[in-house]
C-alpha cells in the first residue's frame, strides 16, 4: 500500500517555492550594491548643497 501524502505540507511547500522564487527575481531587479547605493548617495547630497547655495536671502 502506498504511504500516505500530507496534501497541506505539499500546498505549503508549493508556496514557499514561489515566494523565494519572486524573492530572488526581485533581489535581481531592484537588489542595488552597496557601492551603488553609496554613490546615489553621495549625489543626492551634492544636488541637496547645489540647492542650498544657490538659494536667494529675503
Amino acid at each position: 500500500m502506498a504511504k500516505p501524502v500530507n496534501l497541506n505540507r505539499i500546498r505549503k511547500e508549493k508556496a514557499r517555492a514561489e515566494k523565494k522564487a519572486r524573492a530572488d527575481q526581485n533581489a535581481v531587479t531592484f537588489g542595488r550594491t552597496k557601492a551603488e547605493k553609496d554613490l546615489d548617495k553621495a549625489r543626492n547630497a551634492q544636488q541637496a548643497r547645489h540647492l542650498d547655495d544657490h538659494k536667494r536671502d529675503k
